[in-house]
């Protein structure tokens, strides 16, 4: 079994949202543990429940501390914990923009609403107002922006005729606890989930100019030039051969180059079985901390090495501006 993820979840009160994590991941195949359990305030009753359960603690009072001194203090021990992600589950704290640009990608947040309706307070309240059919929660990718990071997962709940804000937020806190596990869980293993990592490629080759998706050798793959005299400059190949790789297959400019970075940076790349005799590489993406920029640009490059120069001329045409 792959390495879990490491998690810190930050609270200011009960935890109920950080037990609910924690107890999921005492479960089979869970693909995250908890490490860190940290607070803005030391009485936090959540800081009790992770000490019973074995699991490190910290607490910072912030009273009296700029809020990046305090987001520093609370960092630091998350870096101590070895954590490689942040999970926010009741933090009522701010965080200010450095240290969530440190965390960019990986700092998820757990919202009492269906982003992107009512952000910040008293969402239940505001929801009733408007009359809406459903509240509901929201996890999502935390950004300098409150509550408007990438929404990785929602969770509807029915606003029932007589409804309070206390006893619609009662229903929503049940929701809150099956949602945030399975979408922490899904998000810090979407680097093995070979269905993930094929919109990404696909996203990624398909934004070049005129090309298309077509299953090839049983593998989707990726062309340009059209259906009579289009080139393929990308495959996608999920554990194909025998391989233990979900990979991108680009082009490369010999077999020389490709060896090189087999030799250079094996974690990296591989010479995939039957492309690589004609000097394709293999990109493995089954991996964390994949720099897709790298990837996009091993797509392009494959792209004009595919391309038909009236294609390629306009790039670099416009490459000169």
């Amino acid at each position: 079994m792959a390495e879990k993820a490491k998690i810190a979840v930050f609270i200011s009160g009960e935890g109920t949202n950080m037990a609910a994590l924690v107890y999921a991941s005492r479960m089979p195949e869970s693909p995250y543990e908890v490490v860190l359990v940290a607070s803005n305030d030391p009485e936090a009753a959540g800081l009790n429940l992770a000490a019973a359960e074995g699991i490190a603690t910290f607490a910072c009072l912030h009273k009296g501390m700029t809020r990046e001194a305090h987001d520093a203090a609370m960092e630091a021990a998350v870096l101590e914990a070895g954590a490689d992600h942040i999970a926010l589950a009741g933090y009522m704290r701010i965080l200010s923009d450095g240290f969530v640009e440190r965390w960019a990608g990986r700092m998820l947040n757990i919202h009492p609403s269906l982003l992107p309706l009512y952000k910040g307070l008293d969402t239940h309240a505001r929801a009733i107002a408007a009359g809406d059919s459903h509240g509901g929660a929201s996890v999502h990718l935390v950004t300098p922006e409150l509550d408007a990071g990438e929404v990785l997962a929602q969770i509807a709940v029915p606003i029932a005729p007589g409804d309070t804000p206390e006893t619609l937020a009662a229903r929503v806190k049940l929701a809150e606890h099956q949602l945030y596990p399975r979408a922490l869980a899904d998000y810090v293993s979407r680097w093995q989930d070979p269905v993930a990592l094929l919109a990404r490629v696909r996203a990624l080759a398909l934004a070049l100019p005129e090309t298309d998706e077509k299953v090839s050798h049983g593998s989707p793959a990726f062309r340009v030039g059209g259906e009579k005299s289009g080139k393929f400059f990308a495959y996608f190949a999920d554990q194909h051969h025998g391989s233990p790789y979900i990979a991108c297959l680009v082009r490369t400019g010999s077999m020389d180059e490709l060896l090189a970075l087999v030799e250079d940076q094996p974690e990296v790349y591989f010479k995939p079985a039957y492309y690589g005799a004609s000097g394709w590489v293999g990109i493995i993406l089954n991996r964390p901390g994949v720099d897709w920029d790298a990837v996009a640009a091993w797509l392009e490059r494959s792209w004009r090495g595919a391309a038909p120069k009236r294609l390629t001329r306009l790039l670099d045409i416009a490459d000169e501006f």
